[in-house]
Formats: C-alpha cells, sequence, structure tokens
C-alpha cells in the first residue's frame, strides 16, 4: 500500500514523502529501493497522491494544511482543482489569484513547482 507522509518545512514548503507499505518479509520492496511510486493507489486524508486526481476542495485543503489558510480560499474562487494546479505558471500565481506578493511566491516555489515537477516524473515511469 502506498502512502503520502506531509510534513511542514520551515520555509512553508511540504515534505512529500512517499511510502510503500507492502509486507516484503523485511526487504524492501522494489518501488521503495528504487525510489519510485509502485502501482498501488491509496488516498491520503480522502485525497489522492496525485494532484491531477484532485478535485478544488482537494487543492484548498492542500494548502489549507501548508499553512496557507488565507491564501487557500483564492484557489476556490478560482476553482483551482488538481489539473489546472498542476497547469499554473508562476506569472498566474503571482497575479491571476491577487495574492500577497510573499505568499505567492513561497506557493508557487514551494508548493505548485514541485507539486508539477513531482507528477511529471511519476507519470513518465
Amino acid at each position: 500500500m502506498l502512502t503520502v507522509d506531509m510534513e511542514n518545512k520551515e520555509n512553508g514548503a511540504l515534505d512529500v514523502k512517499k511510502v510503500c507499505n507492502n509486507r516484503t518479509g523485511g526487504r524492501l520492496p522494489k518501488c521503495r529501493s528504487q525510489k519510485m511510486i509502485c502501482g498501488h493507489s491509496s488516498v491520503e486524508n480522502g485525497r489522492s497522491p496525485d494532484p491531477a486526481d484532485w478535485a478544488v476542495i482537494d487543492v484548498v485543503n492542500y494548502f489549507r494544511t501548508a499553512g496557507f489558510e488565507e491564501q487557500a480560499n483564492a484557489f476556490q474562487e478560482q476553482e483551482i482543482d488538481g489539473k489546472s494546479l498542476l497547469l499554473m505558471t508562476r506569472n498566474d500565481v503571482l497575479t491571476g489569484l491577487s495574492l500577497k506578493l510573499g505568499p505567492a511566491l513561497k506557493i508557487y516555489e514551494y508548493h505548485i513547482k514541485p507539486l508539477q515537477t513531482q507528477h511529471l516524473k511519476y507519470n513518465s515511469l
């Protein structure tokens, strides 16, 4: 079973760790030993580990969990779901959401950009 473990960092970023909980008799499963996602599906806190599958409320909850309570509302107002989130550019975040510059930069650099990279990495396997 694949689970997602999220931990807040000092800079406001979430450290997303994917862990496969397969029973393998004490040895690391192939997906963990090779640092890749296995084919097991799971849902963490009602949210799929793949942002492309997130609904608007999942995106909002992600940013609330990351400490951006006020800014999360902008994603709801603009109806940003997971697929839209993965298509966002830096300019979209800085100007399209009407957020203050500081939080907007952190949201893009520490959250959206890593989610985009993670999505591309794991969907090109």
